[in-house]
């Protein structure tokens, strides 16, 4: 169990962070600004979970928010060996495929897409694609730090797989699709 007595450290204030394995990075080094894209995801979940408050889709969003966690203590333990073990937490390929199934399950009710689709709709279903977007920019700074650095393949896969889920869930929310607003194409000509 995590039990966090006291907020600051002090270790921080010259600029660095300290890694699961005792390391310490600079607080704008590549690692530390996936870790942060991961978390300013999560926070955009929690804001999409308080607009669908009570329905099942809240309740797999807090699932993906522990996941989350997950995703970020991961990319917070550098290194090559991908195994989770008692003290190391890594996304696994079985996490990707629980995802991929939540696609999956949204998607079978959807009407198919027949234009790009503008994010909005509903309130809930823009928070959604806010969350999506912001899901984009996470994958995009954990694939910057795979370019010089280990990554979890499983983790980059659930980054992927994330923002999918994110815009077929705002599809459902935008009552299956019936909701969504096109994008028309040339619209100020």
């Amino acid at each position: 169990m995590v039990r966090l007595n006291k907020i600051y450290t002090r270790t921080g204030d010259d600029g660095t962070t300290g890694l699961v394995d005792g390391s310490r990075l600079p607080k704008h080094a590549a690692r530390m600004e996936a870790i942060g894209a991961v978390d300013e995801t999560n926070c955009a979940i929690g804001v999409a979970i308080a607009a669908l408050s009570g329905t099942q889709h809240a309740h797999t969003l807090t699932h993906i928010q522990n996941d989350m966690f997950d995703l970020g203590a991961d990319l917070a333990t550098p290194g090559t060996d991908f195994t989770p073990g008692e003290m190391t937490l890594r996304i696994v390929p079985a996490q990707v495929v629980w995802l991929e199934n939540a696609i999956d399950a949204i998607n079978e009710n959807l009407s198919p897409l027949r234009s790009f689709i503008l994010p909005g709709g509903s309130e809930a279903a823009a928070r959604v694609h806010v969350a999506r977007a912001s899901a984009r920019a996470a994958e995009r700074r954990a694939t910057a730090l795979a370019a010089t650095d280990a990554v979890n393949p499983a983790a980059l896969g659930y980054l992927n797989r994330l923002s999918d889920y994110l815009f077929v869930l705002a599809r459902a929310v935008n009552r299956d699709g019936a909701d969504d607003v096109l994008w028309v194409p040339g619209q100020n000509r």
